[in-house]
C-alpha cells in the first residue's frame, strides 16, 4: 500500500520564550550580591550601560524615539515555572561595599531547602514520614541515592509495617514538584523529563525534546544527528532547536546548593515603623542605578543604516531590557515582602512568640502567583527590621493545631520560641520534662504532643530535662 505525500499550511499562535524573557524570570531568582555581580558584566560588555552617580530605586527612563522600545512590552511577567529548568546563577559575591547593615549568613543546603518545603506542605503524618526518608536519600546532585524498594524496607522498620512501594512512589511523585526541578529523579531521563513537564504545553517543539529524552538520550550523547533527524522526523534547523531546548536543561539540579562557606549578604527590604505604621520598600542602597549613555544615544538619532549604527541599537535594547527587568524584579519582590510582613506584623511588634501560621500558598493566592515563584522570590532575599536581618523564607512556618477553630492554630516558629522561654524561666533544680511542657502548653491554648515538643526542643539544640539538670 502507496502512502501520498501532501503538503499542509498551518497557522498558529505559540509563546516564544525570548532571551529576553528568560533574563526577566532568571534575575528574580538571584541574590542581590549575584545580581550585582551580573549587572557589572553588563556594563562590562554594554557601551551603552552606565552607572549613575546615586544609588536608588532602577528606573527606565522613557525616550521619545518609540523604536528604541517597540519590543518592550509594558510588564514583564516573572510568574513562570519554565524558569525552573535553568540552572541557579550561583557565583562568588560582588567586591563593593554594601549598607552598614550587612550581616554573614549561610547559605542553606539542598536537604535543609527540601525539608523547608516539605514543612509548607500539608502532608498527613504516615507520608509526611515517608517524604522525611526520601529527603535523607537524596544526594547533593538531587538525585533519588537509594532504590525505592530499600526505602521502603527502611520505613517498615521504623513502624510502617505492610507499607507497599506504590505508597512510596505516590509521595515521590509529589516531592517531584518541588524545587529546584528536577530533583528526586531516578536517573537523569527522568530528571530531565520532569524538567520538560515544567514547561508550558505550547512551547516549541516540546513533544520532539520529550520524545528524544525519552527514547534517544544516546543517540544525542554519540551524536547521530542523522538517526536524531529520521526518527523525530526534524530538518536541521528543527533538530537544532530541540537539541538547544535539551541541553538548556540542568543535568543537576540539586549541585546550587551545595554547603559553601558562609557569605556576606545585603537586604533587599527594609522593614521600618513610622507615624503611619509599618512600611516596607526596597532597599535603595542595594543595587547600583543604571542609566542609558547619553552621548551614544544621541548617535543613534541620525537613524542611517551603517553597521556601527545597527552596532549601537542591538546594545541599546539590550539594556533597556536589562532595566526593564530589573524593575519587573524589584515590583515582584516588594509585592511579595509587603504582604508577608503584613501577616506577621505581630512578629515584628513582639517576636518570635507572635509569629503566624504561613505557607506559601497564603501568600500565592493573594499575590496571584505560582507557589514556585513565591519560594523563589523568598529564596536568598533579606529583609532588614528592628529584629535584625531575615530571610524572607523565615517568617513561613507551618501550622500546629491549637483548639477546635483554624484562629486556634499556632505556627511552629512560635511554638519553638515559647517553649525556649518556658525553659530560660524553669526551677534550676526542677527543669521542666517534656510532659509538663505539653501540659503549659496546653494551658496557652497550644495543643501539641510530647514527641512534637520533643522534636522543637532538639531543634533548639536544648537538652533533656535529666541532663539540664545534671549540668546545673
Amino acid at each position: 500500500m502507496a502512502m501520498k505525500a501532501s503538503l499542509q499550511l498551518r497557522i498558529g499562535t505559540q509563546l516564544t520564550m525570548t532571551p529576553q524573557l528568560q533574563q526577566a524570570i532568571a534575575l528574580l531568582q538571584l541574590s542581590t550580591l549575584d545580581l550585582r555581580q551580573e549587572i557589572q558584566q553588563a556594563l562590562e560588555t554594554n557601551p551603552m550601560l552606565e552607572l549613575d552617580d546615586d544609588f536608588g530605586e532602577q528606573r527606565v527612563d522613557e525616550t521619545r524615539d518609540e523604536e528604541w522600545s517597540s519590543e518592550i512590552p509594558s510588564d514583564l511577567s516573572v510568574d513562570s515555572d519554565w524558569s525552573d529548568t535553568y540552572p541557579d546563577h550561583g557565583g562568588s559575591a560582588a567586591g563593593s561595599e554594601g549598607p552598614d547593615f550587612e550581616r554573614q549568613a549561610s547559605s542553606q543546603s539542598l536537604s535543609g531547602h527540601l525539608a523547608w518545603q516539605l514543612a509548607m506542605t500539608d502532608l498527613p503524618p504516615r507520608q509526611l514520614q515517608i517524604a522525611e526518608s526520601l529527603i535523607d536519600a537524596v544526594d547533593n546532585a538531587g538525585y533519588l541515592a537509594q532504590p525505592l524498594d530499600e526505602i521502603r524496607d527502611g520505613l517498615r522498620q521504623q513502624g510502617l509495617e505492610g507499607l507497599p512501594t506504590r505508597e512510596v512512589e505516590q509521595v515521590l511523585l509529589r516531592l517531584q514538584q518541588f524545587e529546584p526541578t528536577g530533583v528526586f529523579a531516578r536517573d537523569l531521563r527522568e530528571c530531565l523529563m520532569l524538567q520538560l513537564a515544567a514547561l508550558p504545553d505550547d512551547t516549541p517543539l516540546l513533544p520532539q525534546a520529550r520524545r528524544l529524552v525519552r527514547q534517544f538520550l544516546e543517540a544525542l550523547a554519540a551524536g547521530d544527528r542523522r538517526l536524531l533527524k529520521r526518527r523525530l522526523g526534524l530538518d536541521d534547523d528543527a533538530l537544532d532547536t530541540t537539541i538547544a531546548l535539551v541541553r538548556s536543561l540542568d543535568p543537576r539540579p540539586g549541585s546550587a546548593y551545595a554547603d559553601v562557606s558562609s557569605d556576606y549578604v545585603i537586604p533587599d527590604l527594609v522593614a521600618r515603623h513610622d507615624s503611619d505604621g509599618w512600611r516596607v520598600e526596597l532597599n535603595a542602597e542595594a543595587l547600583p542605578r543604571l542609566r542609558i549613555q547619553p552621548d551614544y544615544a544621541a548617535l543613534i538619532r541620525r537613524a542611517d543604516k551603517s553597521q556601527d549604527n545597527q552596532f549601537l541599537k542591538d546594545h541599546l535594547q539590550e539594556a533597556r531590557w536589562l532595566m526593564k527587568s530589573l524593575v519587573s524584579r524589584n515590583d515582584t519582590l516588594l509585592r511579595v515582602g509587603r504582604e508577608i510582613m503584613a501577616r506577621q506584623i505581630e512578629f515584628l511588634e513582639h517576636g518570635e512568640e507572635a509569629m503566624k501560621p504561613l505557607v506559601l500558598a497564603d501568600i500565592a493566592q493573594t499575590v496571584e502567583m505560582h507557589e514556585s515563584t513565591i519560594s523563589r522570590v523568598t529564596t536568598q532575599k533579606f529583609i532588614h527590621t528592628p529584629r535584625g536581618v531575615f530571610e524572607l523564607k523565615y517568617f513561613f512556618s507551618s501550622h500546629v493545631g491549637g483548639g477546635e477553630g483554624e484562629g486556634d492554630a499556632h505556627s511552629s516558629t512560635a511554638i519553638r520560641a515559647r517553649i525556649r522561654k518556658l525553659i530560660q524561666d524553669e526551677p534550676p533544680r526542677k527543669p521542666l520534662s517534656d510532659s509538663k511542657l505539653v501540659d503549659l502548653l496546653g494551658k496557652e491554648g497550644i495543643q501539641v504532643a510530647r514527641r512534637t515538643v520533643a522534636k522543637y526542643r532538639e531543634a533548639l539544640g536544648i537538652p533533656s530535662s535529666s541532663e539540664r539538670k545534671r549540668f546545673r
